[in-house]
């Protein structure tokens, strides 16, 4: 009897060790307890996606001019005490509310404070102190992503995977760092690359300072008159795109970018007559302007009501004479004038990329240009015509360079940002002959002559000569009983052998402090200034 209970119990010992063993053995092959205590002894940490970087038609940073730095937080460490007086704001704030956190986390500082016996890594920042090109480039979300401007536009280029460089720390219990052990940067490639455009990074600083030292509201644009690549595109007013959220609800839309939006252009339409007009070799009209012109009842005004007295193309021109351009254009009839504003690319948007185009504007259809008055309104660029300031530029550049139209162009190429080599072409030049070039060249010269001796004279740059038209455009809006307006110049410099389009627009103004012709010749200073 007392040998068959030995029996049992060493059998139950038996089974016992072997349960034990089988236990063992699935702990040791369940991968998720392995993960699970890789984790408690590992700290990984992730620094923001690299994110490819604008640059300018020379190479230059558009964005990453800056860097912002990353300190290890490390609990029982005293990082506290030692971080909090270099952190940021955000800084100061994670480090109050992880005070008392047992694993490591990364916080932003001002500075580098390696010094201070903190491990610190520098990382990109995206915008810098003093950003370029706000309206046209975007901004980011929360997350890094693009989410306005060229930055959505490009998303996928210029964040690639999203994949994130790491930081590995291997940790005790405690979750402070093991004794003889370093954090370790593990480097991710996501393959992002850099977009070039065509701006030039002088040329764009430096119409961005003529806006904001000149105007309250509006754009300038610089175009490289013999390619019509873009040099400079500026808005006004701007934003801090590190800071979007100050300027989600100001009155004066900072977010928009008003150089991509459909405005009254008034008189900056009138070359569009002359070019028709020389053209079907229509030069001849001789009219005797009253200060008003009346067409089948209606009252069409010029500027004030002053009377210009006899005039040709040539006076029209210098004195924006609306009465004449009405005449002219009942001598050439709608359908020949609403052509040439089509192939000067009137109502039509340009696309920058696939989610992101200007607007197309407004163009009457012919059938509304049959009304005697609408094809009257049309003449001096006012009724139901719309037109973006890159349209007005495209077209002036049209007489510029000599009676070719060519689309304006914003994009050059994608870039690996290690070698600086040029990848992939982004844009494709679209250019056809709209007029013919002794129509340009007598273009040329009579705008020349609206700076030197017409209503554009504040045109004039302190060296050299200037071309060009003004233009006032009324809008229907009033504010405070006084109608807002739209101030235009629109030229090219210097006048006979052009470098430079410019299109100056301030927009939605009762009154200007300095002209748009006295901007843009700001703006050839400028240039001059910069060596360009």
């Amino acid at each position: 009897m007392s040998g068959r209970r030995v029996l049992v119990l060493y059998g139950s010992l038996l089974l016992g060790f072997a349960v034990v063993l089988c236990r063992l053995f699935w702990l040791c092959s369940n991968t998720a307890y392995a993960a699970r205590a890789e984790a408690q002894s590992t700290a990984t940490l992730t620094f923001p996606a690299r994110r490819g970087n604008f640059y300018d038609c020379n190479g230059h940073l558009l964005t990453g001019l800056g860097e912002q730095w990353l300190a290890l937080s490390l609990p029982g460490e005293g990082s506290y005490t030692k971080l909090y007086p270099y952190a940021s704001k955000a800084g100061q704030a994670m480090l109050y509310q992880k005070r008392n956190a047992s694993r490591p986390f990364l916080v932003e500082v001002t500075r580098d404070v390696s010094a201070m016996g903190a491990w610190c890594y520098a990382v990109p920042r995206r915008y810098g102190d003093a950003p370029l090109a706000s309206a046209l480039l975007g901004y980011l979300d929360g997350e890094g992503h693009g989410v306005a401007g060229l930055e959505a536009a490009l998303e996928d280029l210029l964040s690639g995977t999203g994949a994130q460089d790491k930081l590995v720390c291997a940790v005790n219990a405690q979750g402070k760092l093991r004794s003889g052990t370093e954090p370790e940067l593990v480097k991710s490639d996501s393959g992002a690359v850099g977009v070039q455009l065509t701006l030039s990074r002088s040329i764009q600083r430096a119409a961005e300072a003529v806006a904001v030292q000149t105007m309250q509201s509006g754009c300038i644009l610089v175009l490289d008159a013999a390619s019509a690549k873009v040099r400079a595109c500026a808005s006004t007013p701007g934003f801090d795109p590190e800071n979007v959220s100050a300027s989600l609800n100001a009155p004066d839309s900072p977010l928009v970018n008003r150089a991509f939006q459909a405005y009254a252009v008034g008189s900056v339409f009138k070359p569009v007559l002359a070019a028709a007009a020389l053209e079907a070799g229509k030069m001849g009209l001789v009219w005797d302007c009253p200060g008003y012109c009346v067409v089948d009842g209606q009252v069409f005004r010029c500027a004030g009501g002053v009377p210009h007295g006899e005039v040709d193309l040539a006076a029209a021109l210098q004195k924006s004479c609306n009465g004449y351009f009405i005449r002219l254009g009942q001598e050439l009839g709608p359908e020949r004038v609403r052509e040439m504003a089509v192939r000067l690319g009137f109502g039509r948007a340009l696309n920058l990329a696939d989610t992101l185009s200007t607007a197309a504007g407004q163009l009457p259809e012919a059938e509304t240009l049959t009304s005697s008055g609408a094809f009257a309104n049309f003449c001096f660029g006012q009724g139901e015509l719309l037109a973006t300031p890159i349209q007005i530029a495209a077209m002036i550049n049209t007489i510029a360079a000599g009676g070719i139209w060519r689309e304006p162009l914003f994009l050059e190429c994608t870039l690996d940002e290690t070698t600086g080599e040029p990848l992939t072409a982004l844009a494709h030049r679209g250019a056809r002959r709209v007029f013919s070039a002794q129509t340009a060249r007598a273009l040329r010269e009579l705008l020349a002559s609206v700076v030197t001796e017409g209503t554009g004279h504040e045109a004039a740059p302190t060296e050299g000569n200037a071309a060009g038209k003004t233009g006032t455009a009324q809008t229907g809006q009033f504010a405070a009983g006084k109608e807002l307006k739209n101030y235009w110049f629109a030229g090219f410099y210097p006048a006979r052998n052009p470098r430079y389009t410019i299109v100056v627009l301030q927009d939605g103004q009762t009154g200007l402090s300095r002209t748009s012709a006295a901007v843009f010749a700001r703006v050839c200073d400028a240039l001059d200034a910069a060596g360009k």
